[in-house]
């Protein structure tokens, strides 16, 4: 599978318009497009003005197809009157050859990512959390970080009570960047599954294969006093799904 990620900030008082025009106008396009899966509009937890739209394909040709087609730009022009504005702004004439500055409205950014390994159970049809987990890994250690995912992790993450679905990709742009996606029915299933040290134990067995910089973080964090900050953090992020469906 191919996954595509579209972050955008809005202006949080128009949220509502938002999923109006993803659930009336954006489902119903992509579920025409040839080899889109999944569609899914979600909300960050931690900052209430950011919101990704996640796709899932069955090929990236048929991904990059919908972009060149002029579709996805389409549908982002149904979106950007809700966008927050960047912090430039455009000056141009009015009719009457006054200059009239205007905020231009910051843009989404968009990122791919190549799946790797799935837990193969179908999409939820209506998911309530998503959980990207971010990490470097060893140019070398690709392959094994991912038959660690598959053969020791994966067996773990369908066994955990509330996780629906566990996908694991490597971005397109950045091939030592890997996101494991799970997607969770309820917050508290999530806690408990971070709380009760299951997820240190699973980062525990891979932690060889991360860039050396991201180990060296992991060292010094376990003394409290020092919060480091890095180009290859190992971050989580978490989301509240607004708005799914399943193709």
């Amino acid at each position: 599978m191919y996954m595509r990620l579209v972050h955008a900030r809005y202006r949080p008082d128009s949220l509502p318009n938002i999923k109006k025009v993803y659930d009336e106008k954006i489902i119903p396009t992509l579920q025409k497009m040839r080899g889109c899966l999944f569609a899914c509009l979600v909300r960050s937890d931690a900052n209430i003005d950011e919101g990704i739209s996640l796709t899932l394909w069955d090929t990236q040709e048929n991904a990059e197809s919908y972009v060149k087609s002029g579709i996805f730009q389409s549908s982002l022009e149904e979106i950007r009157p809700f966008l927050s504005d960047s912090s430039e702004w455009k000056v141009q004439l009015t009719k009457d050859l006054k200059v009239a500055y205007e905020p231009v409205p910051e843009e989404p950014t968009v990122k791919a990512y190549a799946g790797l390994v799935d837990s193969g159970e179908d999409l939820p049809a209506k998911p309530m959390h998503l959980r990207l987990l971010s990490l470097k890994i060893k140019p070398d250690m690709m392959d094994e970080f991912q038959q660690i995912y598959q053969n020791k992790i994966l067996p773990v993450l369908r066994s955990i009570k509330g996780c629906r679905y566990a996908y694991l990709t490597s971005s397109v742009e950045n091939k030592q960047e890997s996101v494991s996606i799970t997607i969770w029915n309820d917050h508290s299933d999530l806690e408990q599954y971070e709380n009760e040290g299951t997820f240190a134990g699973l980062l525990e067995q891979v932690k060889h294969t991360l860039s050396d910089l991201s180990q060296w973080k992991m060292a010094l964090e376990k003394d409290e006093k020092w919060q480091i900050r890095t180009s290859d953090d190992t971050s989580v992020k978490y989301y509240s799904v607004l708005s799914s469906k399943s193709f």
